[in-house]
C-alpha cells in the first residue's frame, strides 16, 4: 500500500525519506483531491493482468515501454537522476507504474508544498498534467517501472516555472473546484 507524506525542508540525501518530525501522512483522499490517482495491481503477472489490461483499454492507455533505473542500466544515469530530481510539469497525465523495485514521486500540494510518495512493487499512479512534480530513487537504488501513455509518447518536462502552460491553468482550475 502506498505511502505519503508532506516532506521535510532539508537539503540533504534527495533518496532519504525527509519525513517532517513528527510525520504529517497524507491520505490517498488528498492526493485524489490533487488529481493524483493511486492503483494497487499484481506486478508479478503485468503481462497477462486482466486488471492492467481493463486499466489500459478504460483509460486509452495504448503505448507503454518499461525502463529499468540503475547505474548499471540506464545510459548516463547520474545526468538521468538529476534531471527526473528537477521540480517539473509536463503537458499530458504522467502513468507509472512500479514492477519492482522503490522510489519517491514528490507532488507539490494546492499551497505550494512538497508531499512525498513512496512507490513500491505493484503500485500505479497517474499525476494529471500541468502538476509541478518530480522522481527520485529511494535508498535501494532501484526501479523498473512501466510507462503508459495515451498515444504517442510525449517526453518533454518544462522546469519550473512553466505557469503559461495550458495544461498548468486547467490544472490549477480543477484545484480551486476541487476546494469548494
Amino acid at each position: 500500500m502506498v505511502e505519503a507524506w508532506y516532506m521535510d525542508e532539508s537539503q540533504e540525501d534527495q533518496r532519504t525519506p525527509h519525513r517532517q518530525q513528527p510525520n504529517r501522512a497524507v491520505s490517498l483522499e488528498q492526493l485524489r483531491r490533487l488529481g493524483v490517482v493511486y492503483r494497487r495491481l499484481d506486478a508479478d503477472n503485468y503481462e497477462t493482468d486482466p486488471c492492467l489490461k481493463e486499466i489500459r483499454r478504460a483509460e486509452n492507455y495504448s503505448w507503454m515501454d518499461i525502463v529499468t533505473i540503475h547505474k548499471d542500466k540506464l545510459p548516463n544515469y547520474e545526468e538521468k537522476i538529476k534531471t527526473f530530481y528537477e521540480e517539473h510539469l509536463h503537458l499530458d497525465d504522467e502513468i507509472r507504474y512500479i514492477l519492482e523495485g522503490s522510489g519517491y514521486f514528490d507532488v507539490r500540494d494546492k499551497d505550494d508544498k512538497w508531499i512525498r510518495i513512496s512507490m513500491e512493487k505493484g503500485d500505479m499512479i497517474t499525476l494529471p498534467a500541468g502538476i509541478y512534480h518530480r522522481f527520485t530513487l529511494d535508498e535501494n537504488n532501484y526501479v523498473k517501472a512501466m510507462r503508459l501513455f495515451v498515444g504517442e509518447p510525449v517526453w518533454t518536462a518544462y522546469n519550473r516555472p512553466a505557469d503559461d502552460f495550458p495544461a498548468r491553468k486547467h490544472y490549477m482550475e480543477f484545484l480551486a473546484e476541487e476546494a469548494h
